[in-house]
C-alpha cells in the first residue's frame, strides 16, 4: 500500500475508532497518548483526561493518526470535511480492506474496475469516515 499521512478528528471516539482500524489494517499502535499524559497537562475532568491526544497506527509505509478535539474547542462534524485515499498494491488487498472498512458502514460506491485504470470503491465507515479505495493495474 502507498503512503498516507492523514489525522482524523473525533469527538470523544478516536480510542473506539483507532481498535476498530487496527483490526482492519493489522499492526501495532506506534503512538499511544491521552490528554493527561501531556507534559504539565492542565487541570481537567477526568473524562477529558481519558480522551485520546494523539495516536499513530502504521498503514503501508505511512501511518493514520488520531485525536479526540478538546471540549473546549467545540465539536467536529466527523467525515464531512475529508475523503482518505488508500492506493492499494492488489485486487485481494483491495477487497479485504475495502470489505472490513464496509463492516457497520455504507458503501457508496461499490468496487469495480473503473474508466481511468483503476479497481476502485468507495465506502463511509460506522464511524462517518469516508474512504475511496483504488488499484491501478487491477485484473478482474
Amino acid at each position: 500500500m502507498k503512503a498516507i499521512n492523514i489525522t482524523l478528528i473525533f469527538n470523544g471516539k478516536t480510542e473506539a475508532a483507532f481498535n476498530f482500524y487496527k483490526s482492519v489494517f493489522g499492526g501495532e499502535f506506534i503512538n499511544f497518548q491521552r490528554m493527561k499524559d501531556m507534559p504539565n497537562a492542565p487541570a481537567m475532568p477526568e473524562e477529558e483526561a481519558e480522551k485520546i491526544l494523539h495516536v499513530a497506527l502504521p498503514v503501508g509505509s505511512s501511518a493514520l493518526m488520531g485525536m479526540d478535539m478538546p471540549t473546549f474547542r467545540g465539536a467536529v462534524t466527523e467525515g464531512k470535511n475529508f475523503m482518505v485515499t488508500l492506493d492499494t498494491g492488489s485486487d485481494e488487498e483491495t477487497e479485504k480492506v475495502f470489505n472490513g472498512l464496509s463492516e457497520g458502514g455504507t458503501v457508496t460506491m461499490p468496487l469495480g474496475h473503473q474508466f481511468w485504470g483503476a479497481y476502485f470503491g468507495m465506502v463511509t465507515d460506522q464511524f462517518g469516515i469516508q474512504w475511496m479505495l483504488s488499484y491501478v493495474g487491477g485484473s478482474k
